[in-house]
């Protein structure tokens, strides 16, 4: 009796990862992987119904208030493989308490900011903040699935993708029914509860050390060849990290707004691009290994789609939701309620097919949706009728549901399971180098405001790139062959 209470005892209150069931994931360890890792779409959506309600009060146009959305993107581009690759080097456990407390720090400054420079401030904070979650919880799922000896299910990776999406299509009736109840502000100050939970959850079930960054350590801490220790901190590629993210800084700026005279700035992003990559093929501990990269054509396509599948996604959520304000004139509110479609269908279809890998099955419809949906915004009008606004979101929440689980499943098993935190990191970075083409879009086409016609422009740019995922989809035939994996 005695041996039983102490062994159920020791079960309960051990700490993740240092006693769980020896061939199960670890449960105790989703709650603050699936929370930690929606705090970056939760605050990427919300913003979307904001835009109009903070321009009306800071006085600012849509090509100026497009930075909060660039602004995070640009963070969260540079700040994912960066942490990821930290992760990898040094366990989820510290970067992910770091990482969610500056959420926290962001959302009371932007509770507070005076400005749209100090607002835009606070949502680069926000996106460094939010880049830890994601890279730790796949860090912790192929960490798991080498403690367990066994292929980690298909449920764990369902629920990031699930959650995330769901959240994501949540966002603007979330952010709208926050603005109506104490404006816009409100959208920023919930990242402090958010938070909170995030630090209690990490702090009580996160392991203090994974397999795989024991051996990611151990790898630095080896002698070399004159039998002298490395210090793992030589592993950390600073120049490549300050390159890579010149190279995204100067090409992000000049996207927002292009004109000749800046002509300087694509120059600067191609010299930072060039130096980033003959430095990341000369040393020993690259920030993003390009010569494995460069042997792994299937995971670099994996990256082109998801930057595709988010530019069109994006670009719906973002400047969609801008025209539903703006130029058929509805509250914030309202429209967030016009999209509770795209919210219901996106996570229906990620609940229905979520256990299902099918990757090339999931992109193929989830792109011919993304076109469907496209036309079908070029049919638009100011006087539309709310059900067909409701419609054209619905036929969207498809592909919403459907793109990024499969592209998150297809890195997985791409990936090399040591660097999985920066794979992951970089998947995410595509992401938000979608986010910010999108953003750079709308600013583009609504220079002047959210008008009917800048919507029709925007969306065969939309149906450009969705046509694009859809071909680079049917031609890669190493889709086909991903199959589950052992650890």
């Amino acid at each position: 009796m005695i041996p039983t209470l102490r062994a159920r005892f020791q079960q309960r209150f051990t700490p993740a990862g240092d006693g769980g069931p020896p061939d199960r994931f670890d449960r105790r360890l989703i709650a603050p992987m699936v929370l930690g890792s929606v705090l970056n779409p939760v605050n990427s959506s919300m913003i979307a119904v904001a835009l109009v309600p903070i321009g009306s009060a800071l006085g600012a146009p849509p090509s100026q208030t497009a930075w909060l959305v660039s602004g995070l993107y640009l963070a969260t581009a540079v700040g994912q493989p960066v942490i990821g690759r930290l992760v990898d080097m040094f366990g989820p456990r510290r970067l992910y308490l770091i990482g969610t407390a500056m959420v926290g720090v962001a959302g009371l400054l932007g509770s507070v900011a005076p400005n749209l420079g100090a607002l835009v401030a606070a949502r680069v904070l926000l996106g460094f903040g939010t880049s830890a979650a994601y890279p730790a919880a796949m860090h912790l799922t192929r960490s798991e699935a080498e403690r367990t000896g066994r292929d980690s299910p298909a449920g764990v990776l369902t629920a990031l993708a699930v959650s995330a999406q769901t959240v994501s299509v949540i966002g603007p009736t979330l952010g709208g029914l926050l603005i109506g109840l104490g404006g816009w502000r409100t959208i920023f100050l919930v990242n402090v509860p958010l938070s909170l939970a995030c630090l209690v959850l990490g702090a009580l079930r996160l392991p203090k050390a994974t397999k795989i960054a024991q051996g990611a350590q151990g790898a630095d801490r080896a002698a070399d060849a004159g039998g002298v220790p490395v210090p793992v901190a030589r592993g950390i590629d600073l120049p490549g990290m300050a390159l890579f993210a010149a190279l995204l800084i100067a090409l992000m700026v000049f996207l927002m707004k292009p004109r000749a005279e800046d002509w300087y700035l694509p120059v600067l992003a191609l010299l930072a691009g060039a130096a980033f990559a003959r430095r990341e093929l000369r040393v020993p501990e690259p920030f993003i290994d390009l010569r494995v990269l460069g042997g792994n054509g299937p995971l670099l396509a994996t990256f082109l789609r998801q930057f595709l599948s988010y530019t069109t996604a994006y670009a719906f959520l973002y400047g969609f939701t801008q025209w539903l304000e703006e130029g058929r004139g509805l509250h914030a509110a309202a429209a967030g309620l016009v999209l509770l479609p795209l919210s219901l269908t996106g996570l229906l279809v990620s609940a229905i097919t979520g256990r299902r890998e099918a990757v090339r099955g999931k992109l193929v419809v989830g792109s011919l949706v993304q076109i469907a949906g496209c036309a079908a915004m070029l049919t638009l009008q100011a006087g539309s009728a709310l059900w067909l606004l409701a419609a054209v979101g619905a036929l969207m929440g498809v592909p919403q549901g459907l793109n990024g689980l499969a592209n998150q499943n297809a890195l997985y098993r791409q990936a090399d399971p040591a660097r999985i935190g920066s794979a992951a990191g970089l998947l995410r970075t595509f992401m938000y180098l979608g986010a910010m083409a999108a953003s750079a879009a709308d600013a583009a086409f609504f220079q002047h405001g959210a008008d009917t016609g800048g919507l029709h422009h925007l969306s065969l740019f939309m149906l450009a790139g969705a046509v694009l995922l859809l071909a680079v989809t049917v031609i890669d035939r190493s889709l086909g062959t991903l199959t589950p994996r052992k650890a």
